[in-house]
């Protein structure tokens, strides 16, 4: 694990974060085209572990999660089927600080995964680090500066006081330090976008958290969208309005997701893959989110639509961020849905603008995370099974749910 960064380091490292454009350097912006298509060879079959929103504390002091995750992880080895491991953000709640310290403590233990780890970041760990309850801070509308949540010691509590930038510049050394290699202690190369992109946006080398890769006949692509606005309509420290690095973070983030989604699609066209898996946090139709956070999603919902329209193959998206179990397809509007703890589910298509279309060969499934008990979604890809859209099964994808009761001892 690293060494505490210096001052000199956090300094260089934050001016990186918020000057984008220098982390798009000369080095980078030489990068190779994104789409190289391959041959397509017969795949054998793949079972993957899927988590998220995990581990979760109620607030600082709740450690039983994280405590239960070394014995989780191994649990996760043990599974003879599992190969890769997926990840789909957020390592610790919304009323717990961000610190440097724990997200170190959540490397190591991420560190234990036998097979390979992608991981995605949530919002949890960078684009909500400058809220009071996460130890960034309140705008005082009178004496119009920010009021810092401090320490006994009358230091910030977060890292960086909560910078979202600076936390997520964090998350990229401690989790991407290497671009194009996952985490686990048997790493796998991926592509990434640091190192593949397209060489007229340069600043899309920043991205280093968007990896694609193909891998049992499918391709699997991560991006980095966060949940609850996609850090675009809840300003930074609750100012009257967004700042300019925040409007500008969300500019640039929200281009290069759509460009990799496009880029990534047409690698599964070329290599004529049988699906695509799409990862992120972010739940995009969660209705709680309200029409004002739905919005700013809109731009990647749109691209999404488009490639899955084209790509007209089955495919699977994956994301955690409303926590509760839920499997469905909010593109279309006749798609049947299940909600864990629910007798009954409603569908998720109209809570955003995708009335009048409907794509049948989209599914989406919501992870369940942050609650007792722990457990992983245990997907299993074979490329020779051509299943139809459903609650646990489409195309050449099935999926069950693996809980593990045990782990977390209750009162």
């Amino acid at each position: 694990m690293k060494k505490p960064f210096s001052r000199a380091v956090l300094a260089a490292g934050l001016a990186l974060a918020v000057a984008a454009a220098a982390l798009a350097g000369t080095a980078l912006a030489a990068g190779k085209p994104t789409v190289k298509a391959g041959k397509r060879s017969a795949a054998a079959p793949l079972t993957v572990a899927v988590i998220g929103d995990f581990p979760y504390g109620l607030n600082n002091a709740d450690v039983s999660e994280s405590d239960a995750a070394p014995a989780f992880v191994k649990r996760v080895n043990a599974d003879p089927d599992v190969s890769l491991v997926v990840h789909v953000g957020d390592i610790h709640s919304g009323k717990q600080v961000c610190t440097q310290a724990y997200d170190e403590a959540i490397a190591r233990i991420f560190s234990g995964f036998a097979d390979p780890l992608v991981y995605t970041p949530g919002d949890n760990e960078w684009a909500d680090c400058h809220k009071a309850a996460q130890g960034g801070g309140v705008y005082n509308a009178t004496t119009k500066k920010v009021e810092l949540v401090m320490d006994a010691a009358g230091n910030p509590q977060s890292f960086a006081s909560g910078n979202p930038l600076a936390n997520l510049w964090l998350v990229r050394q401690l989790f991407f330090a290497k671009a194009g290699t996952t985490l686990g202690k048997n790493a796998m190369q991926v592509d990434s976008q640091a190192t593949t992109f397209d060489p007229t946006h340069p600043k899309d080398a920043q991205f280093v958290e968007n990896v694609m890769f193909e891998k049992g006949g499918v391709l699997f692509v991560t991006v980095n969208v966060p949940g609850g606005s996609n850090n675009d309509q809840d300003p930074w420290y609750v100012t009257p309005v967004a700042s300019a690095d925040q409007l500008r973070e969300a500019a640039e983030r929200n281009g290069a997701t759509a460009r990799w989604l496009n880029a990534a699609f047409a690698k599964a066209k070329a290599d004529k893959a049988a699906g695509v898996v799409v990862i992120s946090q972010a739940d995009m139709w969660d209705p709680e989110k309200g029409a004002d956070h739905q919005t700013g999603y809109d731009v990647l919902i749109t691209a999404l639509k488009i490639n899955v329209k084209s790509f007209a193959k089955p495919v699977l998206m994956f994301n955690g961020d409303s926590h509760v179990y839920r499997s469905d397809n909010p593109l279309s509007p006749t798609a049947t849905c299940v909600l864990d703890g629910a007798t009954t589910c409603v569908s998720d298509y109209n809570v955003h603008p995708a009335i009048g279309i409907d794509l049948p060969n989209f599914h989406r499934v919501v992870v369940h995370g942050s609650t007792a008990p722990l457990e992983f979604l245990k997907l299993t890809v074979d490329t020779t099974r051509n299943a139809p859209n459903g609650d646990t099964a489409f195309g050449p994808f099935a999926w069950e749910r693996k809980i593990q009761a045990d782990l977390i001892k209750t009162a």
